[in-house]
C-alpha cells in the first residue's frame, strides 16, 4: 500500500496462523501449557525440529528468550528448504517439532500436542487486496469477501488456520 501497488482500503486479514508443538503419533504429549513447560519440554527433548522458514527464525528466538538456545542447539534436527516438519517428526527424525499449526495438521504420523502458550505463541497474519491496478477490481474484491465470508471459516479451520 504504501508503494501505490495495493489500492487504498483494500487491504482485509483473512486468516491467522500460530505456531503449534508436535510429536510422533502415540509418543507422550508434553506438558506445554506455559513458558516454563515448554522450556522444561525441549530440554528433556532428544531432539528438536523446526522450519527453516518465518516461524523458525521466530523458535530461535524463542530459545533465546527462554535462556536455552545454548543448550537446544546440538539437539536441533536440519530440516530441508520447504520440508515439512511434521514429516520429520513422523519418521522419528526429531521427538518435538515447532511449526505453524496450517503446515502440521495434514501431516500423517504425528499428534499436535497444542500451540504455544500464549506468552510464546507468535501469530502470522494472511490478508489480501486488490491490486491498484487491477484490470477486475470487483472481482479482487470478491475473492476478499469470500475469504472473509462467515461460509470461509469452516475451510479455513480445516486447514489449520483461524478466521480473521
Amino acid at each position: 500500500m504504501k508503494q501505490g501497488k495495493i489500492a487504498a482500503n483494500s487491504r482485509t486479514n483473512f486468516a491467522t496462523s500460530g505456531i503449534g508443538v508436535v510429536v510422533r503419533a502415540g509418543a507422550p504429549k508434553p506438558d506445554i501449557s506455559s513458558a516454563e513447560a515448554v522450556k522444561v519440554a525441549v530440554l528433556a527433548a532428544k531432539s528438536v525440529v523446526y522450519s527453516s522458514g518465518a516461524s523458525g527464525l521466530y523458535i530461535v528466538t524463542m530459545f533465546e528468550k527462554l535462556g536455552i538456545a545454548e543448550q537446544v542447539k546440538p539437539k536441533v534436527v536440519s530440516v530441508k528448504t520447504a520440508e515439512p516438519v511434521g514429516e520429520v517428526v513422523a519418521r522419528g527424525d526429531a521427538e518435538i517439532g515447532f511449526h505453524q499449526v496450517s503446515e502440521l495438521v495434514h501431516v500423517k504420523g504425528i499428534q499436535i500436542v497444542g500451540p504455544l502458550p500464549a506468552g510464546l505463541q507468535h501469530i502470522t497474519v494472511f490478508s489480501g487486496g486488490a491490486h491498484a491496478e487491477a484490470k477486475e477490481p470487483d472481482a479482487a474484491s470478491a475473492l476478499i469477501k469470500f475469504l472473509t465470508a462467515p461460509a470461509a471459516a469452516e475451510g479455513l479451520k480445516k486447514h489449520g488456520l483461524e478466521p480473521g
